[in-house]
């Protein structure tokens, strides 16, 4: 089985891929799957040798690594391009994994709930500094009336996070099948007192954007899956990405998900989780996608093509230095969908995505001299560390963090 190598340049990594993960129960290492052949796939043209052997290295040894099952790797930009897969389609036939699988994206989400926002924001449709009460005041407490539209993008709110079914992975599997509605789960996230005073402090939660898919139906009088359609998939042409809604499973071609579960003996099985209800998630955390869709959408955001202007400065602008994150007290990371950190001395910019079965990861420089889309199908995509396979991947895409 793979284990993570816990340099201080990777345990920080670690540290900051995981907050793009909606919490889940802390997890055993992972079973190893039953023996197979390996089976990956690359190619390269102008990526720099040692790099594309990095790359290479990071994604080998799936499934046998035991971390994950399947890993799709796109990187891109002026640097070089180099794409490749490994692993397999599911642990029964263990077919080689499809690179062009559909998979669960997860918080990848908030960057196109967080792009349609600000196209709204740039009709003068919403304005970023306009309570979220005066849109939404049925639902909105006057406890709340001081949150703004800019607060919730960049998870400020000081909003808590919706009750939950219980707080084990056995509890989430029971209700794997459960209908969350979002209106229900934002007023019930609101009937708690807050955390902090709005725009004091930092917590990454999916209600922010639960509320903001809210926001978006209530001024467009549209649903929010129709909007981020009409105004960010089908002019970019993301033919393969869409909304399940109540579908717990994936429509089209997809590589299985799997997670490892523990037993009270302390011994431990993979299940397949690819059939999974993510209504929970909705504009936080429930879209499908490919990595050919998700490099055409990073280039296209990042290259001013699905928000323009000073708005597109909003998504590569942190809160101002006297906030600070609410669980440690570090700098604020996040931004309106995106969050930074410094990588092989470059500053990049992305988003982490996690959802039971499949990690995603979108990221690039600004000058977009270096993109990377992956999906790994981790068999702990929801653990307190990131994944080893996603977390290489990133390393050899980027570099190491810096100050490592």
């Amino acid at each position: 089985m793979r284990t993570a190598r816990r340099t201080p340049a990777r345990a920080l990594l670690a540290a900051a891929l995981v907050l793009g993960v909606t919490a889940g129960p802390a997890l055993a290492a992972a079973p190893s799957p039953p023996a197979a052949a390996v089976h990956a796939a690359a190619s390269d043209k102008g990526v720099p040798a040692a790099e594309a052997a990095a790359l290479r290295a990071a994604i080998a040894g799936l499934p046998d690594a035991g971390d994950a099952t399947a890993a799709l790797v796109r990187v891109g930009g002026t640097d070089g391009v180099w794409r490749g897969s490994a692993g397999v389609h599911d642990l029964e036939t263990l077919r080689p994994a499809d690179p062009r699988a559909r998979f669960r994206a997860g918080s990848v989400t908030k960057v196109f709930t967080a792009a349609t926002v600000l196209q709204l924001v740039g009709e003068r449709k919403l304005e970023l500094d306009r309570p979220a009460r005066h849109y939404l005041p049925e639902l909105i407490p006057a406890s709340y009336g001081r949150v703004t539209v800019r607060q919730l993008l960049d998870h400020t709110s000081g909003i808590r996070a919706a009750p939950a079914p219980g707080g084990t992975l056995d509890d989430w599997y029971a209700h794997r099948f459960d209908l969350h509605d979002p209106r229900r789960m934002a007023a019930a996230a609101m009937e708690q007192e807050r955390e902090f005073a709005p725009g004091s402090s930092q917590h990454y939660l999916n209600i922010n954007y639960t509320v903001l898919g809210l926001l978006v139906e209530k001024v467009t009088g549209d649903t929010y899956a129709h909007q981020v359609k009409v105004r960010v998939l089908r002019p970019l042409g993301l033919r393969s990405t869409g909304f399940p809604g109540t579908d717990p499973g994936i429509r089209g071609p997809h590589n299985h998900g799997y997670q490892v579960f523990t037993a009270p003996d302390g011994t431990t099985e993979l299940r397949d989780v690819t059939v999974w209800g993510v209504t929970d998630g909705w504009a936080a955390g429930d879209i499908i996608s490919t990595t050919a869709d998700l490099e055409r959408f990073t280039t296209a955001l990042f290259g001013g093509e699905v928000v323009r202007g000073p708005l597109l400065e909003e998504m590569f602008t942190l809160p101002g230095p006297s906030v600070r994150t609410f669980e440690t007290g570090g700098p604020a990371r996040y931004s309106a969908g995106l969050s930074v950190m410094t990588l092989g001395g470059r500053e990049v910019w992305g988003k982490t995505g996690g959802r039971w079965g499949y990690n995603t990861v979108i990221a690039a420089t600004r000058d977009l001299s270096r993109t990377l889309v992956h999906s790994v199908n981790s068999t702990d995509a929801k653990g307190r560390e990131t994944n080893a396979t996603a977390m290489d991947v990133v390393v050899a895409a980027f570099g190491a963090p810096s100050g490592s």
